[in-house]
């Protein structure tokens, strides 16, 4: 059965998920100065509600400039990959745009190279680097994955219902299954551009999510689920989440 926790962007949120019982909470750990103010009370509330961390790392900036991304954004990560392992973190988010529909070849392989460098990295503080899906298809994310042995995917499936006839989650599904390590779960209407991202509560939006689910089932995920919403919607989802996960009786 897969595992399902919930998204908390502030300690305040890690206190609501953790007071709802979730077995992790994926926290946003973006700026190192201000993640080692909290490191203390981030392992306290870890103690306090029994629960682990997952990572969610920063946006990576200006997605076309490799040097500022070489210079800027690969010494940061770096970081906080070393004080994800003083979390105790053993799996991290990462938004690392590359759709080959809008940027050249040669930038999707500058930046595949890149995201080699960070997943190994990653790896040597025991962590494992989840690519998620923004607008990208899943032969973009194949060719990163072959490039790649220890990379790992997050699957957003709420971002694959946006500027798609088809939420891509269904292709990436078959076609990247393997590498798929983690979930992301919101509902939204569809739509072309980031104010669409709603992060809508599922059964709000026009996200498939039985079908989704159904194939994910059969096809025996059993690995991490993140609820991206306020705490105070989780329940409700949580239930839909188990329904539609769980084998029919």
């Amino acid at each position: 059965m897969a595992i399902i926790g919930g998204r908390a962007h502030t300690i305040e949120q890690i206190h609501e998920v953790g007071k709802l019982g979730y077995p992790f909470a994926e926290i946003s750990l973006k700026v190192p100065e201000a993640v080692e103010r909290e490191l203390n009370e981030l392992l306290r509330l870890k103690q306090t509600y029994g629960l682990y961390y997952l990572a969610h790392y920063p946006n990576e900036g200006n997605p076309a400039d490799t040097e500022a991304l070489r210079q800027r954004f690969l010494p940061l990560m770096k970081r906080l990959f070393e004080l994800s392992a003083a979390l105790g973190i053993e799996k991290g988010t990462l938004h690392f745009w590359m759709d080959g529909r809008w940027i050249t070849h040669d930038l999707v392989s500058r930046k595949i190279e890149l995201l080699s460098e960070m997943t190994g990295a990653a790896g040597r503080q025991g962590v494992v680097l989840c690519l998620e899906n923004l607008s990208e298809r899943s032969d973009t994310f194949r060719e990163a994955f072959e490039a790649i042995p220890e990379l790992r995917m997050t699957l957003d499936i709420g971002h694959g219902q946006l500027l798609a006839r088809k939420n891509t989650s269904f292709e990436f599904i078959e076609n990247c299954l393997p590498r798929i390590a983690h979930l992301h779960v919101h509902d939204n209407l569809g739509g072309n551009s980031v104010k669409d991202d709603l992060h809508l509560p599922l059964g709000e939006g026009i996200v498939d999510y039985p079908k989704i689910f159904t194939l994910l089932r059969r096809k025996g995920y059993k690995e991490t689920v993140t609820m991206e919403l306020p705490p105070a919607a989780m329940p409700a989802t949580h239930e839909k989440i188990l329904k539609y996960l769980e084998p029919p009786s």
